[in-house]
């Protein structure tokens, strides 16, 4: 039978809201040791946002840190649900190059999974590393 991301994702998961301010998210990013905090409002997943999208449209285009994380987010994220096969969300996370898959059930978060939980609990070596290749490949 094919192993799923419940069997491997991360359950406990710190979420922002749309209002929070960036230098609070970020913030969480460094206490919890995380590259991404998903966007969460009345328990509905709604955008997530990367320490890449911080730096990139936060910092390098000085904004201030106390604006409201949505306008720097990615809303609607690509997700997963708990019962998809790791095979399928490594396939998810390749065609669109995303490190981290949320997992939700219906619309709320339950969990997520990131290109390292794939490294280490992935038993294909083939997978892998087609996964980290295909995700690390900028696109043309």
């Amino acid at each position: 039978m094919a192993r799923t991301v419940r069997e491997i994702m991360t359950a406990e998961v710190r979420s922002a809201r749309p209002d929070s301010p960036v230098h609070e998210v970020a913030r969480m990013m460094r206490d919890e040791d995380v590259g991404s905090i998903p966007i969460v409002e009345n328990d509905k997943l709604v955008g997530i946002v990367t320490d890449r999208d911080l730096c990139v449209k936060v910092i390098a285009d000085q904004r201030p840190l106390d604006s409201a994380v949505s306008g720097f987010m990615t809303p609607r994220p690509e997700t997963a649900s708990p019962d998809t096969t790791i095979h399928m969300a490594a396939q998810m996370m390749q065609t669109h190059q995303i490190r981290r898959l949320p997992i939700t059930d219906g619309d709320r978060l339950v969990g997520m999974v990131s290109l390292g939980d794939l490294a280490v609990d992935t038993q294909s070596d083939d997978l892998k590393v087609e996964t980290l290749e295909e995700v690390s490949t900028p696109n043309h």
